[in-house]
């Protein structure tokens, strides 16, 4: 399974969601705070080309935010991403 990434803040609803989501599916994540880290909170703006969290990646793949991942899970494309991208 590659790596997913996730940058998120400890007040944001949207990261809990996307938390959720990925731990219902049994899917381990590095989770990136930014709250305080001003140096994450620059490497995710450069990465994403957002300034909002979540932001979510899967391997080199830049999913998005929350809305994103979850209409990846219900086109039932999710899976495939999790299992073909590369770490």
């Amino acid at each position: 399974m590659p790596k997913v990434q996730m940058y998120t803040t400890t007040i944001c609803p949207y990261c809990v969601r996307a938390k959720y989501l990925l731990e219902r599916k049994g899917v381990s994540y590095e989770e990136i705070l930014i709250d305080s880290d001003y140096k994450q909170m620059r490497i995710m703006m450069q990465r994403s080309s957002r300034h909002t969290v979540p932001q979510i990646f899967i391997g080199d793949h830049h999913v998005g935010g929350y809305d994103e991942l979850a209409r990846l899970e219900a086109q039932g494309r999710l899976d495939a991403l999790l299992a073909a991208a590369s770490p």
